[in-house]
């Protein structure tokens, strides 16, 4: 199995600004731009962001204005060598971007449930979602929740548009296997269910390959989940777990469905199902991810886990 999860070491453009005392305006737009673009925060007022072409223009930019305020910054281009690792910058990036996400989501949520839901409030939902989307640069695991609950409003609002993907394609279970499925680095709860759930009950000798997740094209023969334009990713309230289960007729094994509910509301975080034992998923679960960085294996670590809470809701529907 192919696992990308220590890619090679990263470029980052670092800005460094120094910035005079007055106006005091300066810091503030300087804050507001810096915040605007995604960059993240380091330590001593420098801040990152990923080295390509149009995050470069941005720094440049700001460096012109702040240049013109009287004060002084430096570009530089570097690769971490000691004190943090890429991923741990990058996990900078995704927590912020994920805060992003679910303050969107939570208000999409409030939306979602009013008597009535304009078309104008859809709109601004949507629009700011796009917005951080854009400087959301490796693809953070919030997304797809925001998408979802945002699907919702829209649904309300009378609209139903296709938000979460192109759809799994007319594939018989035959055609489901040997395939190499694709998603997001960096795995997490819905993605690592969902790659047991692959494996023990669609595709038996599946290939997993892990990506950025932002504008990724699929190579002959690649099936997504959980990812922006996945064949199996969220749809409506349900997450990948879920679509899965029910897109693949497993919904008639009620252990199965038993687990799609524990893992949709510690993905979806709305609590829908309420069942005692997600609290104790949850902790497992962030244990294995705590302890590992490594897609494949925290997949292992976690199936494993799965496979004894399957046991148990099936013994327990037996008994």
């Amino acid at each position: 199995m192919a696992d990308a999860s220590s890619p090679e070491p990263r470029d980052w453009l670092l800005l460094i600004p120094q910035l005079p005392a007055k106006p005091a305006y300066l810091r503030v737009r300087v804050w507001r731009r810096l915040q605007a673009m995604g960059a993240a925060p380091l330590k001593n007022a420098v801040h990152a962001l990923p080295a390509r072409d149009d995050t470069r223009a941005l720094f440049e930019e700001l460096r012109a204005e702040i240049t013109a305020g009287g004060g002084e910054a430096l570009i530089l281009k570097a690769r971490l060598v000691e004190g943090m690792v890429d991923a741990e910058l990058r996990a900078v990036f995704d927590a912020a971007r994920d805060a992003d996400y679910e303050e969107l989501a939570r208000e999409a949520r409030m939306i979602a449930k009013a008597e009535y839901v304009s078309s104008a409030d859809v709109r601004r939902l949507r629009k700011r979602l796009d917005e951080i989307a854009a400087v959301d640069f490796f693809g953070a695991h919030g997304r797809q929740a925001a998408d979802a609950a945002i699907a919702q409003a829209e649904g309300r609002a009378g609209r139903h548009p296709d938000v979460s993907g192109p759809g799994a394609p007319e594939l018989t279970p035959a055609e489901l296997k040997g395939r190499t499925w694709v998603t997001r680095r960096h795995v997490h709860v819905d993605r690592i269910a969902s790659a047991w759930l692959i494996r023990r009950f669609i595709d038996p000798s599946p290939s997993f390959k892990f990506v950025d997740g932002k504008d990724y094209q699929p190579e002959p023969g690649e099936l997504r989940f959980d990812m922006a334009d996945a064949e199996f990713t969220h749809e409506g309230d349900h997450c990948t777990f879920e679509t899965l289960t029910y897109r693949t007729g497993l919904d008639g094994d009620q252990a199965l469905v038993a687990l799609a509910e524990i893992i949709h509301d510690l993905d979806i975080a709305d609590d829908k199902f309420g069942r005692p034992e997600t609290a104790g998923i949850a902790a497992l679960i962030n244990g294995i991810c705590a302890s590992t960085d490594g897609d494949n294996e925290r997949i292992a670590q976690g199936s494993g886990a799965l496979d004894g809470f399957y046991a148990h809701f099936t013994k327990r529907r037996g008994a």
